[in-house]
């Protein structure tokens, strides 16, 4: 078992640098190709901070441990709300802008939404199980795409602050093929050692997903995260992770659902219930003490809920 939680974190590592070493490589040859630093924002980097979750889902589905995938995204999701968010908040209180709170965090939340409304089959038409299918993914594709296209046109206006460092073009692509080599590597190691892990332990592969798989994937965004903090960004602190909700459910499970139809087991509905009190209380927050802002004492309630939620979905 040590053996595998070992080859797991190695998994994770190898996973994040990929993402990390992709979105340098080509975001830079995205700029020596005269592409706006707004579009490389929105496209190339955004994608790249949710590659990891892509890529173990891909994985997941593909080779049939699908509780792993769902579990992987709503799990990411309550993590980069109650967890990064907390941390970041205690760090220094976060400031929001207008947009996302009226607009971008009622976004996220209409996701999860979604998914609790498209997973229930049997529950809401009658059918005989429940399933993400292939027209519903390509439902929350079209979904993210007025997400891309609302983004796009916010950026235009408020400008975009994405710092591009650039390399020579053989770097560039080194770097890219290297990040790709990466992830895929990764990816594998992680869903792959996650389901012995799960075997060995006696533990879900949803229990899997939620906790060790979706902390580990979503470690780039709360380093993207605490390194806006100490810049003094915090708008684009708490702006990352509610954007890479929304990435995780339109993009990540709706080309997840694209590739292969995904069973929805009905004890992931707690979870998704959970993700929607998660995002609803970030909204609530955003008027509670000070207007627009998440602090500290909100902060130390996130994480503490979050553990709290991880030590009863253990002991459940």
């Amino acid at each position: 078992m040590l053996l595998t939680i070992l080859f797991l974190i190695l998994g994770i590592a190898i996973l994040i640098y990929g993402a990390d070493a992709m979105v340098k490589g080509s975001a830079s040859i995205a700029k020596r190709l005269g592409i706006s630093t707004i579009v490389i924002g929105l496209t190339v980097v955004a994608f790249g901070t949710s590659a990891p979750e892509m890529v173990v889902n891909l994985f997941s589905a593909t080779s049939g441990t699908t509780d792993l995938a769902i579990g992987n995204i709503i799990g990411s999701n309550i993590a980069n709300i109650l967890l990064i968010l907390g941390i970041t908040a205690i760090i220094a209180p976060l400031a929001v802008k207008k947009n996302t709170t009226y607009k971008e965090i009622p976004f996220a939340l209409l996701a999860v939404i979604i998914v609790l409304i498209f997973g229930n089959d049997v529950l809401i038409n009658g059918y005989g199980s429940n399933f993400l299918d292939r027209t519903e993914g390509i439902t929350l594709i079209m979904f993210f795409i007025i997400f891309l296209y609302y983004t796009f046109g916010l950026s235009k206006v408020e400008g975009d602050h994405e710092d591009v460092k650039t390399y020579s073009v053989g770097k560039s692509l080194l770097l890219f093929i290297i990040g790709l080599v990466g992830l895929i590597i990764g990816g594998k190691v992680i869903v792959d050692n996650a389901v012995v892990l799960a075997k060995l332990a006696g533990m879900s592969e949803r229990l899997i997903g939620l906790t060790i798989v979706a902390v580990g994937t979503s470690l780039p965004e709360l380093a993207t995260s605490i390194v806006a903090v100490f810049k003094k960004q915090t708008d684009i602190a708490i702006g990352n992770a509610v954007g890479s909700n929304i990435f995780n459910v339109f993009w990540v499970l709706g080309l997840t659902a694209i590739v292969k139809p995904i069973p929805f087991d009905v004890n992931i509905n707690g979870d998704v219930i959970m993700s929607i009190i998660a995002t609803l209380l970030l909204f609530i927050f955003m008027f509670v003490h000070h207007k627009h802002r998440l602090n500290r004492w909100q902060g130390v309630f996130f994480v503490l809920l979050y553990f709290a939620y991880i030590t009863f979905i253990i002991v459940k």
